[in-house]
């Protein structure tokens, strides 16, 4: 294959992003499997799956996993660069010399993908959701502070329940408002940031694939792609994983790798993220994971956009209603720069990033 033409890699829908995914994949007569979601549909009628395509060795020691659309309206980013990676001669050249073999998790989340909502098609954020759920389920006191404000019951907000909002905002903060929302919450099925309260459909897939296809690596690095924090353009590589594994995420990604817990982040710490499961289902393999957040617009920009999203869905507003068709358009801008200089930068600092693993791994100092 010729030079990766990056701009072609990015797609408009979840179903034109899958298309590419799919013959990128083919072309390369890699080992595929689908997992269809259950009783959906996508938003034009198309099949939803997660697609995971396997590079490499069915039985490597080392392990790259990256994974996209966990966050379904994030998945337009984490879509194009896993395009660009399979059509890249290079960085897979470099994979198979070091004898690293590659899993590509294509859209953990394709209903959010397909209908551009963050959350999956029981309004739970993936990214909460990897929890034991064997007991008592996290507190977030502080969202249930403002719950009363988030959704308003007109769509905009009339004047006197925007200003009550802005005063709270005002007086804790912009960061500590964004922490109250992002950590979760798993008390309001239909509010924001839902963990839900029992494993989902996407939860159940990633740990198939884990217990089926990982256990025998030795060495494992997961990065799980997204967007929304930060400068536009911006990519925070950002430990998510146990303090014991910090030093192991540093040596295969370089020291600029940081981390929400040290609040050197744009990220907020959250409750139950889905790389939290490596350490349950692949015990015996040395690992790290780490997040790249691609940022895009400002986080209060964002946050509004969210509202909205879940405001319509709250009030089963229809999905070709002019608010909705404004509000879905909103925040994919928010998620998504659909510009080829972000795109660009995207997938320059990704791939930065994937060659930064596979050298870690593939260097008999990390063995």
């Amino acid at each position: 294959m010729s030079e990766v033409d990056i701009p072609s890699c990015f797609s408009a829908s979840y179903r034109e992003a899958r298309e590419k995914f799919l013959l990128a994949s083919q072309n390369r007569n890699l080992n595929h499997t689908e997992h269809v979601l259950p009783a959906r549909a996508g938003l034009h009628g198309e099949t939803l799956a997660t697609d995971i395509v396997w590079i490499g060795s069915e039985n490597a020691r080392r392990l790259l996993i990256v994974s996209s659309g966990i966050h379904g309206v994030e998945g337009f980013c984490g879509s194009g660069c896993q395009i660009a990676l399979l059509n890249d001669d290079a960085i897979l050249a470099r994979a198979s010399q070091l004898d690293v073999a590659i899993a590509v998790v294509h859209a953990v989340n394709p209903h959010g993908f397909s209908y551009g909502r963050r959350v999956n098609e029981d309004n739970v954020d993936l990214n909460r959701n990897f929890l034991p759920f064997d007991g008592t389920l996290p507190a977030n006191d502080a969202y249930r502070a403002l719950a009363d404000l988030l959704l308003p019951p007109t769509w905009p907000a009339d004047s006197t329940h925007a200003a009550r909002l802005s005063g709270r905002i005002a007086e804790i903060g912009e960061d500590t408002y964004g922490q109250s929302l992002f950590r979760g919450q798993y008390d309001v099925p239909d509010g924001l940031f839902f963990g839900g309260t029992s494993a989902t459909w996407s939860n159940a897939v990633i740990r198939h694939f884990l217990q089926t296809r990982a256990r025998s690596a030795q060495q494992i690095a997961w990065i799980d792609l997204h967007t929304g924090l930060g400068p536009r353009g911006n990519c925070e590589k950002v430990f998510i994983g146990r303090a014991a594994e910090f030093p192991v995420a540093s040596a295969w990604w370089g020291a600029d790798v940081i981390s929400p817990v040290r609040d050197d982040s744009v990220m907020f710490e959250i409750n139950g993220p889905m790389v939290r499961a490596l350490g349950e289902e692949c015990p015996q393999a040395q690992q790290a994971t780490i997040a790249l957040e691609f940022g895009t617009v400002p986080l209060m920009r964002m946050l509004e956009a969210i509202r909205a999203d879940h405001w319509c869905y709250q009030n089963r507003e229809p999905e070709d209603s002019t608010l909705r068709h404004r509000v879905r358009d909103e925040l994919r801008r928010c998620f998504f720069v659909a510009s080829d200089d972000w795109y660009g930068m995207v997938v320059g600092q990704f791939r930065t990033a994937v060659i930064q693993c596979l050298l870690g791994l593939g260097t008999p100092s990390s063995q």
